[in-house]
């Protein structure tokens, strides 16, 4: 698979990981109807006139300490589901705002400290010939989701919208008043077509978005090995 997109340095990072399996769909949105959920000063990002969200289903392996060496043992891999969308900080880099985290891992709930909106989930990612499927339920309220993918050729030459919808380096948190950035570097992502078999989720409901409308758009990834992340700084004050 190719693989593209620029990478940014994370200079004191907190955590190593690797983001494994990964299945990207997105559905485009009106701007009011995200804008609504995303706290000033974020500025919601459009792509062709649209705000974007992404469903992105994944297995995190290898967590450990930033110093610490890949065979060193640390946690079993898990899963993780996020609901997200592109945003900007005016004056700062762009990065990901989340309307939900769901994790098969107590150690991750850690992450509300800084207003990660982190949920404990039932989640389970399973291969069956070439088909991959997703399925996960929140412990506490009624988000669920089963998805099914199928993932196609490497994309050699992305688009400009494959790139755009993809490459994101930053996320954004809010917690007791404050806006959060956490900066997140790894190698770019290697990309594949996808092609989705099955799809029900509710998580969009839970979080307040309408029902998607139209055709998502979907991408696949195998994964990329050495993440880190960085420490989480106050960025600014909310309303």
């Amino acid at each position: 698979m190719a693989a593209y997109g620029a990478e940014q340095r994370v200079r004191l990072p907190a955590l190593r990981a690797g983001w494994m399996t990964q299945a990207f769909v997105h559905w485009a949105y009106p701007v009011g109807a995200v804008r609504a959920l995303v706290p000033e000063p974020l500025v919601v990002e459009e792509y062709e006139g649209s705000a974007w969200v992404r469903f992105t289903p994944f297995v995190m392996a290898h967590v450990r300490p930033a110093g610490e060496p890949a065979r060193v043992p640390g946690p079993p891999a898990f899963a993780e589901t996020n609901l997200r969308t592109c945003v900007r900080h005016p004056g700062r880099r762009d990065g990901l705002w989340f309307f939900s985290l769901e994790v098969a891992c107590p150690f991750m709930l850690g992450a509300r400290a800084i207003g990660a909106p982190y949920h404990a989930a039932v989640l389970e990612v399973a291969r069956s010939g070439e088909t991959v499927r997703y399925r996960g339920r929140r412990r506490r309220g009624r988000a669920s989701y089963r998805l099914a993918v199928r993932p196609g050729a490497p994309v050699e030459r992305p688009t400009e919208r494959d790139v755009w919808l993809t490459s994101r380096r930053r996320a954004y948190t809010r917690r007791l008043g404050l806006l959060w950035e956490t900066p997140v570097a790894h190698e770019p992502w290697p990309l594949a077509g996808a092609t989705i078999e099955e799809l029900e989720e509710t998580l969009t409901a839970e979080a307040g978005l309408p029902a998607p409308a139209g055709e998502p758009v979907a991408h696949f990834s195998d994964g990329v090995r050495d993440v880190r992340m960085g420490i989480p700084v106050p960025c600014s004050r909310t309303p």
